[in-house]
């Protein structure tokens, strides 16, 4: 976005990360001053250097490397401060997220929408999950531990991998003032959920709890999760991916290419499934 200060904050976390040997692509500076943006015509241009690198296999050991790095980053940015006042919403008990569960109703389009008896009772098990899942956190102590910056889009579109490995993460527009437990939070669920084909109410209702477990041991490998920190994780998965379906379907009445209605049930699925695993989930350092 065409905000410089904004933009100077997230050069000034990459080149703080960069600084410590984080696996990122370095920013290249200008010819003429070296500065890490270039202002041309009210817009914003920066430059990086080129990382060879593939994408998530869904590999065990890809999968630990990238909780390892995120465990890395906040780990490195514990300490970061800035002038910069940093946004602080998330996917974590925001009044905007309940209302997009109640706008869903009124953005299916009229020939896909189900009997109304069904799209309420299911778009109201969602904002009651939501609501839920959110109290739970919080009754955990979420909003009395320690805010700092996180990434904000911890999912594997956003790395390049080697061998295993993390070489490279990218993207650092979401960037923001938060608990770290919400970034790792959404990252186990990114690294763990499972999909499937155009029809998404055939997708299973479980996560892959392999890759589950990989994730998390590899963030507590170079950050210590606390057991507090842990037992909020399934409730927060659950905020997290009721978020990112309702928002998309409340603007456009789908998600993606697929069906919108559908897919809010496959995520009540999912969220019955992992709520009520939640004590399995909690477990998964200790085994």
């Amino acid at each position: 976005k065409d905000d410089m200060a904004k933009v100077a904050f997230t050069h000034q976390i990459q080149l703080t990360l960069a600084g410590q040997n984080f696996p990122l692509p370095h920013l290249l500076g200008t010819r003429d001053d070296n500065n890490s943006m270039l202002v041309w015509e009210s817009s914003i241009y920066e430059m990086f250097e080129y990382i060879e690198g593939s994408g998530y296999d869904s590999s065990l050991d890809a999968t630990f490397h990238a909780g390892k790095i995120l465990g890395l980053y906040h780990k490195l940015l514990q300490d970061f401060r800035s002038d910069y006042q940093p946004p602080q919403g998330s996917y974590h008990g925001a009044q905007a997220i309940q209302q997009a569960i109640r706008n869903t109703i009124s953005s299916l389009p009229i020939e896909k929408r189900p009997p109304t008896e069904e799209l309420t009772e299911t778009v109201g098990a969602l904002e009651s999950a939501y609501r839920t899942c959110a109290a739970a956190a919080d009754k955990l102590g979420l909003q009395q531990w320690q805010a700092q910056i996180v990434h904000g889009d911890w999912h594997p579109g956003n790395m390049l991998f080697r061998g295993g490995h993390v070489v490279a993460v990218i993207d650092y527009d979401a960037a923001r003032l938060q608990q770290r437990v919400i970034d790792f939070a959404n990252g186990a669920l990114q690294f763990s959920i499972l999909g499937g084909g155009d029809d998404p109410t055939t997708w299973p209702d479980y996560i892959d709890r392999t890759r589950f477990k990989r994730f998390l041991r590899g963030y507590d490998s170079s950050n210590v999760i606390s057991t507090a920190e842990l037992q909020a994780v399934p409730y927060l998965m659950c905020e997290a991916m009721i978020a990112e379906a309702v928002l998309p379907i409340a603007a456009t009445g789908s998600f993606g290419r697929l069906d919108g209605f559908g897919f809010l049930k496959m995520v009540r699925r999912k969220t019955d499934w992992i709520l009520a695993h939640a004590n399995t989930l909690v477990n998964v350092l200790e085994d």
